[in-house]
């Protein structure tokens, strides 16, 4: 895909599917600034233009902070938002607690809403806007112990839906990836007896991603596109 000019804005960029994003819009020749709720790395991600860390995007005045500090290592306008941000929690209904729902809501869903209200004025004036959101395969299909998991990654999809609506004549797309296992270190600890092969290769998201910011993409909004590999 062609980037070239392309003023990317990760959320969730020190992760390990963030940064196989930021490899992959780079090399297509897009800029990137990545955002996290974690501390900036000591060795900050060598594609990306900036690596703005302790973020709390939930937050709406930390978001806005944070999206006006990624403009300004950008040049000041932003063309692409990429909203990574989120985090798992397993854990059944029965025993579980209402504060993992308030958690999986705040961390999946109000960060993608904040950091997407902050980025809008930039996302409007750049006049070919795209909004790509991380949601879930187990938001069309909950299994045991993704209820609220899966419930805030509905929650995505619905944000996704109804912001597309929105702004669908007002030149910015809003997309989302519904993808099911990613191949991460991390996964793979969880389910050492699983068949990774079987899994979502964080590459293949990222390329996805890229295909999304891309101009033959320019007509795809609202989508909730699956990403599930052969699970």
């Amino acid at each position: 895909m062609n980037l070239e000019g392309k003023r990317i804005v990760v959320t969730g960029g020190f992760g390990f599917l963030g940064r196989a994003v930021i490899r992959v819009l780079t090399a297509d020749g897009g800029s990137v600034v990545a955002i996290d709720h974690a501390a900036a790395p000591d060795d900050p991600h060598a594609p990306a233009a900036a690596s703005l860390g302790g973020i709390d995007l939930a937050d709406p005045t930390a978001a806005t902070d944070a999206i006006d500090r990624a403009a300004q290592a950008l040049g000041g306008g932003i063309d692409a938002l990429i909203n990574i941000a989120g985090a798992f929690r397993w854990e059944t209904v029965q025993a579980g607690s209402p504060d993992t729902w308030d958690l999986m809501y705040r961390i999946n869903v109000r960060t993608a809403v904040a950091a997407s209200q902050a980025a809008l004025p930039r996302l409007l004036a750049s006049g070919d806007g795209r909004i790509v959101n991380i949601g879930a395969a187990g938001a069309l299909k909950a299994g045991t112990g993704m209820g609220a998991y899966a419930a805030s990654k509905a929650g995505v999809a619905k944000l996704t839906e109804a912001l597309a609506e929105e702004l669908k004549d007002k030149g910015v797309t809003v997309n989302a990836l519904l993808p099911s296992i990613i191949d991460t270190p991390a996964n793979r600890a969880d389910m050492p007896g699983a068949e990774f092969e079987r899994w979502v290769k964080p590459e293949q998201l990222a390329a996805t991603i890229a295909f999304l910011l891309s101009e033959p993409a320019r007509a795809i909004t609202g989508a909730l596109i699956p990403v599930t590999g052969r699970v």
